[in-house]
């Protein structure tokens, strides 16, 4: 349904979104998933609200792309999110994951956007390992 032009908002700019304020999901155990990404990712949880922040950098972005229902992207088909995050070095990262025995799948992905890989937490949710291309 389109929106007929009003007194009201005929002169004013649209409201838009201006990116992701936050990540927010359900998990069986929350406190030892907060435990296994603190120690396998390094995510720094703050006890006030048992989550965290991550600071923007001038040279980052965040993407937000809804994908078809049947993608396998995300891994099992009843996963409907995936969260990326950014590493400095996807090897080193995948190998410190392999080497405490987290599930990581065998490929990494290599394109113009960087390289890509994934892994899966104790609760079965697959996850991306972005390294973003050198600048420069």
């Amino acid at each position: 349904m389109t929106q007929q032009p009003t007194s009201q908002n005929v002169d004013r700019p649209r409201e838009r979104g201006t990116g992701i304020g936050g990540v927010f999901f359900r998990a069986r155990d929350s406190a030892a998933l907060r435990d296994w990404y603190a120690e396998h990712l390094g995510v720094e949880i703050d006890p006030s609200y048992g989550g965290t922040s991550f600071p923007w950098t001038e040279d980052g972005h965040t993407v937000w792309c809804p994908f078809s229902e049947d993608s396998t992207y995300f891994g099992p088909a009843d996963q409907g999110w995936m969260i990326n995050y950014r590493v400095r070095d996807l090897d080193a990262m995948l190998a410190q994951l392999r080497a405490a025995g987290v599930d990581v799948a065998e490929d990494v992905e290599e394109s113009e956007f960087g390289r890509f890989g994934w892994a899966y937490d104790p609760e079965g949710h697959r996850f991306e390992l972005w390294e973003p291309p050198a600048v420069g």
